[in-house]
């Protein structure tokens, strides 16, 4: 067939959904299908309504040389207000700040500026449980938490289609003397809790490799300085392929616990490198898959609970190693073969 996978796309913020979406295409490729991505407009809130128009007026029914498209799979908003009469969506998340995140959102409102995102967020509400009954085949969720805020605003059916870890040479190393961590520096990741963590432990050998960058890299460098850590708390920033799936390879844990995350690919990115997650009882789709998977500690998001868990795994490597088997053995049932049969409407 000929697929076109499409979601919308920020310039310059590289973000998972864009991750799962490239790999998408590759299974697709892989699976002998003819699939190519295709990126939509996602405008900042001021001209969100624009976005969803642009999405709405474009029909991929075929290509620019007339050619028949069979099918499109679209990820988040407003990709999925794209034309086409076999419609898959594969949903991350809608525009959180509307839905589950609108308790944070609003509080920082004015009183009129409040009423005025209350109504538009009225108005987005019925304008995606439109598009998602009526212009899509299928929907999939990424994890039992998107199935959830589907059901909860919209009665939108779904079932849930965890990712497959991204097509990259993951590997076991080692059982090294680090936790990892791995994501954009922002609130929602809430690395600060993970760094406090570390102040509970100054008898134990922990350290902590913190990878990625964002808008909170400051406030966090500032909380390492205070808590006297630099030591023990790195923030390394991005690093290359290569090195990235190193530190994985050789680390004895992964910390993620970030607020109500929709899947988190660095939990599957944690298992395929046989490696357990400690995360939190409300971060969504990794609790999800440490849950089902055992593979790691599923723990209140204060930092003596994180504490008592890193301890754990740092003070005992043949726990962090069993852990880590259950990991391997856990991510090979999700896999891209079944995923791609899914997706393509070839296997219910």
């Amino acid at each position: 067939m000929r697929i076109a996978v499409a979601t919308s796309h920020v310039p310059f913020v590289e973000g998972g959904h864009l991750v799962i979406a490239r790999s998408t295409v590759t299974a697709l490729q892989q699976a002998g299908h003819e699939a190519e991505l295709f990126l939509t407009p996602q405008n900042p809130f001021g001209r969100v309504f624009q976005a969803y128009l642009a999405n709405w007026l474009t029909d991929l029914t075929e290509d620019g040389l007339g050619r028949k498209i069979d099918l499109i799979i679209s990820f988040r908003f407003p990709s999925f207000a794209l034309r086409h009469p076999f419609h898959v969506n594969w949903l991350n998340h809608r525009f959180r700040e509307y839905y589950d995140l609108w308790d944070q959102f609003s509080a920082r409102l004015s009183f009129q500026a409040r009423v005025k995102e209350n109504l538009k967020r009225w108005l987005l509400h019925r304008l995606d449980n439109y598009l998602l009954k009526h212009r899509v085949t299928k929907v999939f969720a990424q994890s039992k938490t998107v199935q959830q805020r589907l059901w909860k605003w919209g009665k939108i059916k779904s079932e849930v289609l965890y990712p497959p870890p991204p097509q990259r040479p993951y590997h076991l190393e080692t059982y090294g003397d680090f936790i990892l961590a791995v994501s954009r520096l922002q609130k929602l990741k809430r690395f600060d809790l993970l760094i406090r963590a570390v102040s509970h432990l100054r008898s134990a050998p922990v350290k902590v490799m913190i990878i990625g960058d964002g808008p909170e890299r400051p406030e966090l460098e500032k909380l390492i300085q205070e808590l006297g850590l630099e030591k023990k708390v790195i923030l390394s920033g991005w690093l290359e392929e290569k090195e990235l799936l190193r530190s994985y390879a050789e680390c004895r844990a992964v910390f993620f616990g970030p607020y109500q995350e929709d899947y988190g690919l660095v939990t599957v990115e944690a298992f395929a490198s046989g490696k357990a997650v400690i995360t939190c009882l409300d971060s969504g789709g990794p609790a999800e898959l440490v849950s089902l998977s055992g593979a790691g500690f599923v723990v209140s998001p204060d930092p003596i609970s994180i504490a008592q868990s890193l301890e754990k795994v740092i003070l005992d490597p043949h726990l962090a190693e069993s852990l880590g088997q259950k990991a391997l053995s856990f991510v090979k049932t999700i896999n891209w073969e079944t995923t791609i049969k899914r997706l393509t409407l070839q296997l219910d």
